[in-house]
């Protein structure tokens, strides 16, 4: 599976619309409307590279109200938990 992190401009007006039409694609995981740069940051998963061209500009980019989107394809994810299981290999009933 592919991830991408998408960062959206919408329209001032249109966010919180824009936030529940992008949520409601299939392949959008999670939305975030936040202060800064951009108005929305949307975490995609796609099976395939090809996926993320009819997901982002054929589906996200005709939402009403968004303005631009800039896509990152993440290469790795780490978390909190990952770090502490990979210390718990090997340790049984200590």
């Amino acid at each position: 599976m592919i991830t991408a992190i998408v960062l959206v401009q919408v329209e001032a007006d249109a966010i919180p619309e824009a936030a529940q039409a992008i949520a409601d694609i299939e392949g959008v995981r999670e939305v975030y409307s936040c202060a800064g740069d951009v108005d929305l940051i949307a975490s995609v998963r796609v099976a395939a590279h090809e996926d993320l061209a009819d997901l982002i500009p054929a589906k996200i980019g005709k939402v009403p109200g968004v303005l631009n989107t800039v896509t990152h394809i993440a290469f790795r994810s780490y978390s909190k938990a990952d770090s502490e299981s990979a210390f718990d290999i090997g340790v049984e009933g200590a």
